[in-house]
């Protein structure tokens, strides 16, 4: 990565825009940019509330944090390290809908989320259970990772130190937090959450700080008015509170979030700022769109799970398509993946001729960390998805068949890449492509054209190049009456294909092979 670190101090890429952030946080000599004090690694940090599964949203913010530390390594070459918070010691406050045993669950709300026991009887409570789905997650994705528990930290006493100083700068805290309120949430707000000693709830009680020495405080506990130490597990902070202790605690470099959390970020920085530490370098980044264009929610399941991408798509393309225009506004559904998954073999297979700063601007360089693979495929997946749809209800062999026509030496050990995405063209044709096929009849001018298509491939060679099958079909629509090219293009995905929309004909017909599309047109004509 070190022939990289010259190109990259002027990259316009984000992740490196973002890393040079991290080279002013600390100054040496005369303003210079210099290493953590100590020699301590830059941190970064994602955090996760594991009241529900790992989600796209996770592998979107891990990621992303990813490909900015691995910028920041290829700046300075200086130790890093990601750590990825469980806030498992929240309170338990709702139940999730599509989770077992609701009743069961619905006895221990309020209590700490490692204190409920895993519906599904795999582990300790109902925190370790999406904990260990969180680690398997991030180890399935090959993120380097330490993962790091509330309950643990709060429990162990690391965080005891700096809760002395929540308590020490209690009003500080409080004059930041209370003109955010609307007035009934002022008049029991606090930013410390005791932990109930006779129910085990997470209280939010007004609090009275009686010593923040030893973390004594007053509240009243089911009518009773009682002292209570917070350290060691007593208590956990309201969540803005807690994000600007944890980033005081554990010394957080970077930390990035969504626009939704912008407010958040504000106030906890303030909080941070009170405490003694400096808020992290982050970036705030745009939430996915839905096909409407309207904001994805869980709630109204509007948006596109992980799963389902990479049942329809490669984890590269989604990475591929996660790292652009992080400041964006993205939609994030079906229709997009074809296009993710051809741009991120376009991208990938002009990144070996580029110069340095230009890799440093492509966005595969960035989903490999550098290490960009060589091969490349001979059919884009859009094809491949034509490819299927014709071919009907082929299996996987039958396709490398018609494959190995078009690309005489295409195996599945030459081009995994390509075996995987016949698997995902496949899904994707069978689930989403098909339900909407609709072949038309042609009419007026389509019909001799059509006539003409044939004749002419007729005479041509089986091994024919597709620019000059292209070519044919090119001349084909310059002569045969249409208003304009596009309604001749249009009129052959809509006859042959079933669809609105196709790829590029001259290549679709040497990789269908010419009989087989003499067939199509015979069909269409008939």
């Amino acid at each position: 990565m070190t022939d990289y670190r010259d190109a990259a101090q002027k990259s316009k890429a984000w992740p490196f825009e973002e890393a040079r952030k991290l080279l002013k946080r600390y100054r040496g000599e005369r303003g210079a940019p210099a290493p953590k004090p100590g020699g301590e690694p830059m941190l970064f940090e994602t955090g996760y509330g594991p009241s529900g599964l790992p989600h796209i949203g996770t592998f979107n913010e891990v990621l992303r944090t990813t490909m900015v530390r691995h910028a920041y390594e290829t700046l300075t070459g200086n130790p890093t390290r990601l750590i990825a918070f469980s806030d498992d010691m929240d309170g338990f406050r709702k139940v999730p809908t599509n989770v077992p045993h609701q009743d069961m669950l619905a006895e221990h709300l309020d209590k700490p989320l490692t204190q409920v026991p895993d519906p599904f009887g795999k582990y300790d409570s109902f925190a370790a259970h999406n904990n260990a789905m969180l680690r398997e997650f991030l180890d399935q994705y090959g993120f380097d990772y330490e993962f790091m528990s509330s309950t643990e930290q709060y429990q162990s006493g690391a965080f005891d130190e700096t809760l002395k100083l929540v308590l020490a700068r209690y009003q500080q805290i409080m004059d930041i937090m209370l003109p955010t309120l609307g007035k009934e949430r002022q008049a029991t707000y606090s930013p410390v959450l005791p932990i109930s000693p006779k129910t085990g709830h997470v209280l939010q009680v007004p609090v009275e700080v009686v010593d923040p020495e030893s973390g004594l405080v007053r509240f009243e506990d089911d009518g009773e008015l009682i002292e209570h130490s917070i350290f060691s597990g007593g208590a956990k902070l309201q969540w803005k509170v807690d994000w600007a202790m944890r980033w005081t605690a554990l010394g957080v470099d970077y930390e990035m979030y969504g626009k939704d959390l912008t407010d958040s970020g504000i106030q906890s920085g303030k909080i941070a700022k009170v405490l003694g530490a400096r808020k992290p370098e982050g970036l705030i980044y745009e939430m996915f769109l839905d096909e409407k264009g309207e904001k994805i929610s869980k709630s109204k399941g509007n948006g596109l799970s992980l799963e389902e991408w990479l049942r329809y798509g490669s984890e590269t393309s989604l990475a591929f398509y996660i790292y652009r225009e992080p400041k964006s506004a993205k939609q994030l559904h079906m229709g997009v993946i074809p296009k993710a998954v051809d741009e991120y073999f376009q991208f990938r297979a002009n990144w070996h001729d580029q110069a340095p700063d230009k890799r440093l601007g492509n966005a595969v360089h960035h989903v490999h960390n550098g290490d960009v693979p060589e091969d490349t495929i001979p059919v884009t997946f859009g094809l491949l998805l034509n490819l299927v749809g014709v071919m009907g209800d082929a299996d996987r062999e039958q396709i490398w068949g018609y494959l190995r026509q078009y690309a005489p030496d295409a195996t599945p050990d030459k081009y995994p890449d390509l075996d995987e995405l016949i698997g995902n063209a496949m899904a994707y044709h069978r689930d989403f492509i098909a339900p909407s096929l609709n072949r038309r009849k042609p009419q007026g001018v389509e019909v001799a054209a059509l006539e003409r298509l044939d004749g002419q491939l007729a005479d041509l060679a089986p091994d024919t190049p597709a620019e000059d099958i292209q070519t044919i079909v090119y001349t084909i629509g310059k002569e045969g009456g249409f208003d304009n090219l596009r309604d001749w293009f249009k009129a052959l995905y809509e006859t042959l294909l079933g669809s609105a929309q196709g790829p590029r004909m001259g290549s679709f017909i040497a990789l269908y092979g010419i009989e087989n599309t003499r067939r199509l047109i015979a069909e269409a004509l008939e």
